[in-house]
């Protein structure tokens, strides 16, 4: 069989990987930051069904992570840009292969 079945329990860094991206939203987010930094409010518009509390609250995750960083520009008024770090780019394979899985079925 194959590595993902060798052992009865699953393995705990998957499992940590499936918890951060199996949550509501996270995928959309990831998928938005994967076109460079962009600001609380673009995200809003390419994901206009989730509220502005709970992204939010997928930012700070997220940031906690170290998935996505959140860039303050002191500039008037204050701009805040968030982007992925080195270790959100290396998501971009597999939100890529969920895309075209979900293309082909569903």
């Amino acid at each position: 069989m194959g590595q993902a079945f060798e052992n009865e329990q699953t393995c705990p860094k998957y499992e940590g990987a499936i918890n951060i991206l199996g949550k509501r939203w996270t995928g959309l987010i990831i998928n938005v930051l994967l076109r460079g930094a962009v600001r609380f409010k673009d995200i809003r518009e390419m994901v206009p069904q989730m509220s502005d509390k709970m992204l939010s609250e997928r930012l700070k995750e997220l940031e906690e992570q170290g998935i996505l960083e959140r860039k303050v520009y002191p500039e008037i008024p204050v701009r805040i840009e968030y982007q992925l770090t080195e270790k959100g780019e290396e998501l971009r394979p597999v939100i890529e292969s969920i895309h075209t899985w979900g293309q082909k079925w569903m």
